[in-house]
């Protein structure tokens, strides 16, 4: 008899990212160990069967490491079990890490006992991380910049090819409505990437682009929970996620069960449907604008006004952002409202003055050449 449906649902999840990772290594020259040998004549030993831990043969320090954030919720813990489970047949060494934000009382114990967990799970390295969580942007992006940053750490510190995420469907229904409330176009509805480099992608740089996988957007929360279930895994519940001080928070217990009360079941997997379709969109004009900007510009590289302006808005606009973080603005920091008052250089031309960008960069209208760079 199988897996119970929810813990094959999750298994097959992770080994379709495994089998990427695998692939990404190939394509950029990495060489990822075989896979090992099926055992013959030597019985199974039933190490972690609760969670469903497969018996295997250590494997050898040159096999590519892939780790799993595990906060010790319901999600993350599904996910370090599947890939506990999934990449020793592979040939991947699976291991994972905890990051302790320090923001409740006993969150160092708490890190340890997922430790623990991590370790029974047969994850090698199996480690702790404590962080300081600054005050930018808010208490939840500063928890989620920390967060990344020592994931980052750990990662090239450690070696891994890639690190696994426990975002569900049901999270990324609400990043798209978070999206949403805040006016920031196709790319913030097209919610999180199954593949990124972190928070504003930015593993772009240094070869970090395809760290971040995102095995379950499109496994709800509730199977995760049932895979922990049946495989009888603890798992903790973070107080924050039901603390109505936190925007995710209130979403979750009362933007969406209100919602589907008014539409009807339905409402997360129409909010993924629209990340996906979303996300296709943004990268073709992603892609569009890559191409435009080469010829947008004079000979010696400046930007020329009347090209731009016969760009479609949606193209134009993209140019221009890929050209003020060139010149040294913070992606992260740069919204909607920022690029429109450079495009109103554009469009708007009544004469005004340089435009202050985050990052100290400057975005002015010169003899028909749009100037931008740090001053």
């Amino acid at each position: 008899m199988g897996p119970h449906p929810a813990v094959a649902a999750i298994r097959l999840a992770v080994r379709r990212v495994l089998h990427d990772v695998l692939t990404d290594l190939t394509e950029r020259g990495g060489r990822p160990a075989p896979a090992p040998a099926p055992r013959v004549g030597r019985p199974g030993r039933t190490v972690g069967s609760s969670a469903g831990a497969a018996p295997h043969d250590p494997l050898p320090d040159t096999a590519p490491l892939v780790l799993v954030a595990c906060s010790g919720g319901a999600d993350s813990m599904a996910l370090a079990s599947a890939l506990a489970f999934e990449a020793p047949k592979l040939g991947i060494r699976a291991g994972g890490i905890t990051v302790d934000h320090g923001l409740q009382d006993g969150s160092a114990l708490r890190a340890a006992e997922v430790v623990s967990r991590m370790t029974a799970l047969r994850l090698d390295p199996a480690l702790s991380v404590a962080v300081r969580v600054g005050r930018d942007g808010g208490p939840e992006a500063a928890a989620r910049d920390a967060r990344y940053a020592a994931l980052d750490e750990a990662a090239d510190r450690l070696g891994a090819v890639a690190v696994l995420l426990g975002h569900t469907r049901d999270d990324q229904a609400e990043t798209v409505l978070l999206g949403l409330a805040r006016g920031s176009g196709i790319r913030s509805l097209s919610g999180m990437a199954e593949v990124s480099g972190g928070p504003g992608d930015p593993g772009a740089r240094g070869g970090r682009s395809h760290r971040y996988r995102r095995p379950f957007l499109q496994v709800d929360r509730q199977t995760a929970r049932k895979a922990c279930m049946v495989q009888s895994l603890a798992v903790w519940d973070d107080p924050h996620n039901i603390d109505p001080a936190y925007t995710r928070s209130r979403l979750r217990h009362e933007g969406l069960p209100a919602l589907e009360k008014a539409l009807g079941k339905g409402v997360v997997e129409a909010l993924a449907r629209t990340a996906q379709l979303s996300r296709d969109d943004a990268d073709a004009l992603d892609a569009w604008a890559a191409e435009a900007e080469s010829g947008v510009r004079d000979e010696d590289g400046r930007l020329e006004c009347a090209k731009l302006y016969a760009l479609p808005p949606a193209v134009r606009r993209r140019v221009l952002r890929r050209a003020v973080v060139a010149a040294g603005s913070p992606a992260g920091s740069l919204f909607a409202r920022h690029i429109e008052e450079v495009d109103r250089l554009i469009t708007g031309w009544r004469g005004q003055g340089a435009i202050n960008l985050p990052g100290r960069v400057e975005a002015q209208r010169q003899g028909g050449r749009l100037v931008i760079r740090q001053g």
